[in-house]
């Protein structure tokens, strides 16, 4: 593992934790996970290093289950960030060499996205039980937050991308 990247993942998933900590809810008090995205964009950085994958989802996961306002969620954000991860990564290798990495970015945020909140949403239910139906959480929460994370991603992107090329670091 190269320590360069190390230390940008890490600075990514603080940020993310920083953000996630700080969005204010949004639909019916729940709030999007600007983790998710965070964990999209160190996964793509290091898109060669799984091992480096199995770690953003357990980091991931404990900085998204200390933040949660989901009442009994930090289980379910430990198991769903460490699925998602998986996902994302092997996606990434999927379209690896078919789509630009902006477009990998906008992909992983709708499939990231749906795919963590169904697990984190199954999880829930099976764990704590769900303040309401499964069907209706889907509707309200994951899918408004899987357009908005798309747009949020790759704003995050972008500018990440502008950042490190202005330091000269990739």
């Amino acid at each position: 593992m190269n320590l360069r990247k190390m230390i940008l993942t890490s600075l990514f998933l603080a940020l993310g934790l920083v953000l996630h900590q700080a969005m204010p809810p949004i639909l019916f008090g729940m709030k999007p996970d600007i983790m998710i995205c965070m964990m999209f964009i160190a996964i793509l950085l290091n898109k060669d290093e799984y091992r480096m994958t199995i770690l953003i989802g357990i980091i991931g996961g404990l900085f998204a289950a200390m933040t949660t306002t989901f009442p009994g969620g930090q289980l379910p954000n430990i198991i769903d960030k460490m699925v998602t991860a998986n996902c994302i990564f092997f996606l990434y290798k999927a379209l690896d060499k078919t789509a630009s990495d902006q477009v990998k970015v906008v992909i992983a945020a709708v499939a990231g996205t749906l795919v963590s909140g169904t697990v984190f949403l199954g999880s829930a239910a099976l764990i704590v039980g769900l303040p309401a139906p499964f069907t209706a959480l889907m509707l309200a929460v994951v899918l408004p937050a899987t357009a908005m994370n798309a747009i949020g991603c790759s704003v995050l992107y972008n500018a990440t991308v502008i950042s490190l090329k202005r330091v000269r670091v990739y």
